[in-house]
């Protein structure tokens, strides 16, 4: 897909589901380790928790399980017995969870200090979820072929960004675990972030198995298909 039609579909997206996703709101109890998540990046579903993650300043290992994938799928199959998605992991608190409705009031209920906002849940949530997916044409949807990462990589990003998206989508389709660092506008984990970047940009990558890190999404999808895609 052409940079400029890429970047074009992704804002469409954003805007589809009225940039939610964006920014943080009010905090409560902060999780000592971080949530654990099975989902891909085009499930209207999954795009209401993850809102809710940005919305919560929550971090959470990302295990990417796109369709006719064959590493994460397979595990979840084995753990909650079947293909359903979105899957949440608490190791804080040990519960384990199907349901994008179930798990947004748990997260809301655990680490938020309101209620599950409306845009975020609901039948509206999932209608502006899908037609976000429908502007991008099925991208972060169909697992292809790739080396799977000794380590997880890390991303430093929030949902509603349209160039975060493009990075989502390829770490989705590769299936390459990742631990899914939000920093929406407002969260006080900014400053940390700056600390470690230099400046504050998103996406930022952070590859433990080689050393590299790096703003810009064409930069990082670039890297991606070049040392992972088979």
């Amino acid at each position: 897909m052409l940079r400029s039609l890429d970047v074009g579909t992704s804002i469409a997206a954003t805007l589809a589901c009225l940039a939610q996703g964006a920014g943080v709101g009010a905090l409560g109890e902060r999780p000592e380790q971080p949530l654990v998540l099975y989902e891909f990046e085009s499930c209207p579903f999954c795009r209401k928790v993850r809102e809710a993650l940005t919305v919560l300043d929550l971090d959470a290992e990302i295990r990417p399980c796109p369709k006719g994938g064959t590493r994460f799928r397979r595990e979840l199959m084995e753990r909650g017995g079947k293909a359903q998605f979105p899957y949440l992991i608490d190791p804080n608190s040990g519960k384990e969870m199907y349901e994008s409705e179930e798990i947004n009031r748990y997260l809301f209920r655990q680490y938020g200090e309101t209620a599950v906002p409306r845009l975020i849940s609901g039948s509206f949530a999932a209608l502006t979820g899908s037609l976000a997916s429908a502007w991008r044409l099925g991208r972060g949807t169909q697992a292809r072929a790739a080396k799977p990462p000794q380590q997880p990589l890390e991303l430093w990003s929030f949902e509603a960004s349209p160039f975060c998206r493009l990075v989502r989508e390829a770490l989705c389709e590769l299936e390459l675990p990742y631990l899914l660092h939000n920093v929406g506008k407002g969260s006080p984990r900014r400053a940390v972030f700056v600390e470690h970047s230099g400046k504050m940009r998103v996406p930022y990558l952070a590859d433990p198995n080689t050393g590299f890190e790096m703003f810009e999404s064409a930069d990082i999808v670039a890297y991606l298909e070049e040392r992972y895609a088979a």
